[in-house]
């Protein structure tokens, strides 16, 4: 699958439907890559329209904002508003809540306005337009599934529902943690302490979540958040049923379902 970048289209004069904007995560986190080539499949498989930035694309800086450096925050916030506003981008859709919210909430203040998407959203999007077509009894029809809401689109953003109707396509159980949506717990690496060490306590956060998705028998961990994957997998890990319970990125378990 070839991936046009935004930089092709506009050699062309062309503007794409959809930038989709991988993020750090995405692009060079091995198992988010995983994400991102599941998500990049559904698009150009329902003949969607779209582009990345590719190598033009860097850090939205979330993540020094909420470390507290504003300065390195500002400085890449305006360079990325800089090259969207130059290819004249309306529309954005990513994979990562982090990037989804700061785009979509933050970006403005700055100049960087536009419609900004979390491929959750858009995933039921597609399906209620006949897009996405699902398999007959498919891989997950008759299994539990949990799904796991991740700070920056539940409690940050009001999205709950797009991400639970995109797996009730699925034909399985979908069985809810007893702290879900607007009282998820968060998974730990929310507000930059993915990148710094963790303080002192009787539990990581990550083992917590871990064992409340393990308790609920279901055998798949729905995530939608790169971050929430790399928690939630070890959390997994720490109870010892990671060989019974699989924790995928909801376009992953759309990828591998559709006709």
């Amino acid at each position: 699958m070839q991936i046009k970048t935004m930089a092709t289209y506009a050699a062309n004069g062309e503007t794409p439907e959809i930038l989709f904007w991988v993020g750090c995560a995405g692009s060079f986190d091995q198992r988010a890559q995983k994400i991102t080539k599941a998500f990049a499949t559904i698009l150009d498989k329902t003949g969607v329209q779209f582009a990345i930035l590719g190598k033009e694309e860097s850090c939205t800086g979330d993540p020094a904002r909420r470390a507290g450096n504003e300065f390195i925050f500002q400085m890449m916030a305006q360079n990325n508003i800089q090259l969207l506003n130059m290819y004249g981008v309306k529309k954005i859709v990513t994979a990562c809540p982090h990037c989804f919210n700061i785009l979509k909430n933050e970006y403005p203040a700055l100049g960087g306005n536009y419609e900004v998407i979390h491929h959750t959203t858009f995933l039921q999007s597609l399906i209620d337009e006949g897009k996405i077509k699902m398999k007959e009894g498919g891989t997950f029809k008759g299994k539990k599934i949990t799904y796991h809401d991740s700070c920056y689109l539940g409690r940050g953003n009001g999205i709950y529902e797009a991400p639970r109707k995109v797996l009730e396509t699925l034909d399985a159980e979908l069985v809810e943690m007893k702290r879900c949506r607007s009282n998820g717990l968060c998974c730990g690496a929310g507000g930059a302490q993915m990148f710094k060490e963790e303080e002192k306590g009787t539990t990581r956060i990550n083992f917590e979540r871990g064992r409340e998705a393990v308790d609920t028998g279901a055998s798949v961990i729905a995530a939608n958040c790169p971050f929430c994957m790399t928690m939630l997998t070890d959390g997994v890990k720490e109870t010892g049923k990671e060989d019974e319970v699989k924790v995928l990125d909801i376009a992953e378990l759309i990828a591998m379902n559709m006709e």
